[in-house]
Formats: C-alpha cells, sequence, structure tokens
C-alpha cells in the first residue's frame, strides 16, 4: 500500500503542477472570457479543486465539506460555459487557496487509502489532465502570445510508410472490463469487423491544403446537408486558425506562422473531415474499426491497451503536452499497432463516423453525468489523444466526444476505405 500511497501522491502531484503552469496568468486573463465556447481559466482552475474535494474528501474518505456554498457554482451541468463569468466566482488568489487546501487534506488522508477506492483517485487525477487539455484550447483562442513554455523542436525520426495498411475483418474484443477506467470503456464485448484499409498517419495539412485547392469548401457535393449549412453559416474556407497571406498561414498560441505541410491537420470538425474524406474518394473510419486497428493483435488474437503493447512506454507517442503541436506525418514508427497503423495515440484527436452511445451491458460508474447524459446522436466519437492529452487518458480503449461542429478542440482524422 505504502507504494500505491506513493503513485496516486506523484500523480497528483503531477497533474497539478501542470494546473498551476496553464494557470500562472495576471487575474484580468484569468477572469475574462475569450469565447462563449470556453470558460474562464479561473472558473477551471477552482472546479478541479471542487470535483477533488467532493470525490476524494467527501466521497471516499467522509470528511464534512468544505466550501458548500460554491459547489453550485463549478457544478458543470447546472451551468453552461457561456454563463460562467457572469457567476460570483471565487478570485484568482482564492481559488488558489482553496484548491492548495483541497490537496492538502487529500494528502493527509492518503494514510487511510483504501483499494476499493483507487478508481476514485484514478478519475480525479484524469478529471484534471481533461480539464488541463480543456485549458489549453482555452489558450489556443487567446490572441495574445500565451506564454507558455515552447518545448524543443521534434527530433523523432520520420521513416517511410505505406499510404494505408490493410487490417483483416472477424472478431475482436472491444473496449474492456478494466475497473479502473471510465464507465463508457465498459465493458469489454465482442464486435465483428469487415476487412478494411485505414490510413497508416492522419491526413497532413498539405493533403488538406490539395483539398481546399480543388474547391474542396466551394462544392457542396462533398459535405453532409448539415455540414454543409455549417459552412456557409460560418463562411469557413479553411481549419480554425488557419489564413491566407501568399502562403497558408495559422495563429497557434497567439504567435503567426506558416502552416507546416508535413504535420497531421487540426481543429478541424466533423464536418470538414468527412467533407474531405468524401472527396478523397473514402470515409471517416468507424469506431470499431478505429479500435482494431489501433488495439488488435491479428497474431496473438488479443487486444492490447495500447498500440504497441500492455505497457505505457515513453516515447512511443506525442503526449503530455511535451510539444504545442502536432508531430510529422510518419513519426514514432515504434508505436505503431500490429497492423502497422502510426500515430493512432497522440498528435491529434481523430474524429470516427460514430455517435457516441454506450456498449452492450453499459453500467453508470459513479455518476451518470460524466457519460450517459450524453448518448445519442447529437455527438460523434473521437479517438486516440493529442499532443495536449495527458498518456493517462490515452490508453487504447479511451473514448472522447463532441458536437460534429467543434474546432477549437485538437482534433484531427484518418481515412478508411472498404474493400
Amino acid at each position: 500500500m505504502d507504494a500505491m500511497r506513493e503513485r496516486i501522491a506523484a500523480r497528483l502531484t503531477r497533474a497539478r503542477e501542470r494546473s498551476d503552469l496553464l494557470t500562472a496568468l495576471e487575474d484580468a486573463d484569468l477572469t475574462s472570457q475569450v469565447s462563449p465556447l470556453m470558460s474562464p481559466l479561473v472558473w477551471d482552475l477552482a472546479h478541479v479543486g471542487n470535483y477533488e474535494e467532493l470525490w476524494l474528501l467527501r466521497a471516499a474518505v467522509g470528511a464534512a465539506p468544505l466550501r458548500p456554498e460554491i459547489d453550485g457554482l463549478y457544478d458543470a451541468f447546472e451551468h453552461p460555459r457561456s454563463t460562467r463569468p457572469t457567476l460570483p466566482l471565487l478570485p484568482p488568489e482564492e481559488a488558489r487557496q482553496y484548491i492548495r487546501t483541497v490537496r492538502s487534506m487529500v494528502l493527509d488522508s492518503l494514510d487511510g487509502l483504501r483499494e476499493d477506492r483507487l478508481f476514485l483517485y484514478d478519475m480525479v487525477i484524469q478529471h484534471e489532465h481533461q480539464h488541463d487539455e480543456t485549458m489549453l484550447a482555452t489558450h489556443q483562442l487567446r490572441k495574445e502570445p500565451s506564454g507558455l513554455p515552447e518545448p524543443e523542436a521534434d527530433v523523432t525520426e520520420v521513416t517511410p510508410f505505406e499510404p494505408e495498411r490493410f487490417v483483416p475483418g472477424g472478431p475482436f474484443t472491444m473496449g474492456t472490463d478494466d475497473p479502473e477506467v471510465y464507465d463508457n470503456e465498459r465493458p469489454a464485448h465482442v464486435v465483428d469487423v469487415a476487412p478494411f484499409f485505414i490510413d497508416t498517419v492522419p491526413v497532413s495539412n498539405a493533403a488538406y491544403m490539395a483539398f481546399i485547392e480543388d474547391g474542396g469548401y466551394e462544392n457542396e457535393r462533398w459535405w453532409h446537408p448539415q455540414g454543409w449549412a455549417w459552412k456557409q453559416a460560418k463562411q469557413a474556407k479553411a481549419p480554425a486558425f488557419w489564413f491566407r497571406e501568399g502562403v497558408w498561414l495559422r495563429r497557434r498560441f497567439g504567435t503567426v506562422e506558416q502552416v507546416p505541410p508535413d504535420q497531421a491537420v487540426q481543429h478541424v470538425c466533423w464536418y470538414e473531415a468527412d467533407a474531405y474524406a468524401r472527396w478523397a474518394g473514402r470515409r471517416l473510419p468507424t469506431e470499431a474499426e478505429w479500435e482494431k486497428a489501433a488495439r488488435w493483435d491479428e497474431t496473438a488474437q488479443r487486444s492490447l491497451r495500447y498500440p504497441w503493447g500492455d505497457s505505457y512506454l515513453p516515447g512511443r507517442a506525442n503526449l503530455g503536452q511535451r510539444r504545442l503541436q502536432p508531430a510529422k506525418a510518419g513519426a514514432y514508427a515504434d508505436g505503431a499497432s500490429p497492423s502497422g497503423v502510426r500515430q493512432l495515440v497522440g498528435d491529434v484527436w481523430e474524429w470516427t463516423s460514430t455517435d457516441f452511445h454506450g456498449y452492450p451491458g453499459f453500467q453508470v460508474k459513479p455518476y451518470k453525468e460524466y457519460s450517459e447524459v450524453f448518448f445519442g446522436p447529437e455527438y460523434k466519437v473521437l479517438r486516440g489523444g493529442s499532443w495536449a492529452t495527458d498518456p493517462v487518458a490515452a490508453r487504447g480503449t479511451f473514448r472522447n466526444w463532441d458536437y460534429p461542429i467543434r474546432r477549437q478542440i485538437f482534433a484531427g482524422f484518418r481515412c478508411a476505405r472498404s474493400l
């Protein structure tokens, strides 16, 4: 148990160090709202502390509430993001003091850590990292330079690759019975998938530029009817944050730079991804196809936790904010799945064609507002994580979801085709 307590404490500390980095701003920057799509950063800051108090102090150890009067302010389901600036939120310094107090009490309580409560600790750690990625999206929407430290340029070797890989048909085990994962990843169940081809790497900026240059945004034939209506209303002509001045430029964390042609395209919505796939004579993969390409080992006849195996290995994927952008297409060859598909984890979240729903036998754990309330055709599933995703939320079964019009998230895609 001592090793387990040390592991939990270290993971809590690492998540908080990241949150502190992303909120090391002047008070005015923390309290302002850069877009109705996002909360003020000070809301996210206090929210992660309130969530931690609810689950690791009140639920896990039965502690009395510290600030019960603020619970409603930081309930993500009670107040939409667009209205959060109007709430009487804790000022930045008070928010910092509150989350420090919560964290100190949580660390003190680890002496009584029970093994049957481990899921709650893992859930809270993942939750904070997920909000850290959300805060990065907020930083990207700001016009001013973020001030975030820019890691050194990626030196991962890019090796030759075939454009697509074949994935044999047949049954495979989708999902997991791991008790420490989110409810929407469970239970493990067998899915029979027809044989298909899938892109070896995500669609690159250069490939997406070809779609634009060929009039992809002007030709209704490539677009889902709702996507065409969105494009017309939005007057979209390129991915979010792109603009053209002779060459394609992008604004990345407040800095304008030329779009790197060999990186995975990001900040595209589902409708844009779907239109590109139609233009290319292909389609978006289903969620089951994506997971089979990512996890299934045909030789061993079993599903892996990660594309490269059952243990997380640093250096196999672009994860954890180690860079502030995707890597080059074709990088991380040693992180390929048994099918030979690369960069399935990290770089960009990947849109699939699948609506978000529960697996057969789905059971809520520990609360229905995490997954169940979002089930339905309004949301599309994304898989794989992005460069901004922490490894704790990058296993091969992890499921993300969002509206098909969302572009502020770090999302891209790859294509597939049937035989």
